[in-house]
């Protein structure tokens, strides 16, 4: 049968400390948790009913009141080599990052000169991940293509770009041919010097007689275009309001 094991008596400040950290918000989690294991088995609650309280096992209780019994507070925290150790140190983190950022060799550039020059035409003209693990490796760091691209994704840097000579897989890709409906049908004949002017707030697909406006001359300044009404023109309104629409075009085309 397991013995009993409780917290040892707090020493100098240790207890306003301890107490503090059990009720603090802001603090860690783990900190929280381990202050209160003390906490309540300095008002005589057993392992069991601790670990009841927190949803964990006994052992975790007995092995955190083990270390603070033989450390004190620095029991409450990990020890230090605990977590595995990073495969690249922050100098290689850089050089990888750098790398992304660079111009590929085999990429062409422009010299003083304005001549195009590649570092080297037998080198990749983008960066790719398997590019850049080969030019990481080179450099003497040992990295795989899926570290790579978690650096990229957590760094939020771009490697890949759009290339516009592949074609889409997608099924449901269909590219502009034929069937291409023009988003704002030009003006009928009848119309004259008329065109069609699309204004904010529009439909993608105006109507037959919708904003025209007069056509201006190849030699004519936009300031030279006067607005026009249909009181000028003397015109007079219909009782049908498409009809009259049609008769102001017609006059309109006459001037």
């Amino acid at each position: 049968m397991p013995k009993l094991l409780f917290a040892r008596p707090p020493l100098d400040d240790e207890e306003r400390k301890i107490r503090k950290l059990a009720g603090a918000r802001h603090a860690p989690g783990d900190w929280i948790v381990r202050a209160q294991m003390i906490a309540w088995s300095w008002q005589g609650l057993r392992t069991s009913a601790i670990a009841a309280k927190l949803g964990c096992h006994m052992q975790t209780v007995r092995e955190r009141l083990d270390r603070f019994n033989a450390e004190g507070l620095a029991g409450l925290g990990d020890r230090p080599g605990v977590s595995r150790k990073p495969r690249i140190t922050e100098v290689e983190h850089g050089q990888i990052l750098a790398l992304a950022r660079s111009t590929p060799p085999g990429k062409p550039v422009r010299d003083e000169a304005g001549t195009l020059v590649a570092a080297d035409e037998s080198g990749p003209p983008q960066r790719t991940l398997n590019s850049l693990t080969a030019a990481a490796r080179a450099a003497g760091i040992d990295i795989h293509r899926s570290q790579i691209r978690r650096i990229l994704v957590t760094e939020h840097v771009r490697w890949r770009h759009t290339r516009s000579w592949t074609t889409s897989t997608d099924p449901d890709f269909a590219p502009k041919g034929g069937s291409h409906r023009p988003l704002h049908p030009p003006a009928a004949r009848h119309h004259g010097d008329l065109r069609r002017q699309a204004g904010a707030g529009d439909p993608a697909h105006l109507p037959t007689r919708a904003r025209l406006v007069t056509r201006r001359a190849p030699n004519q300044s936009a300031a030279d275009l006067l607005p026009r009404h249909r009181q000028d023109l003397g015109v007079r309104r219909l009782a049908y309001p498409r009809l009259g629409r049609v008769h102001f075009l017609r006059a309109l085309a006459q001037q």
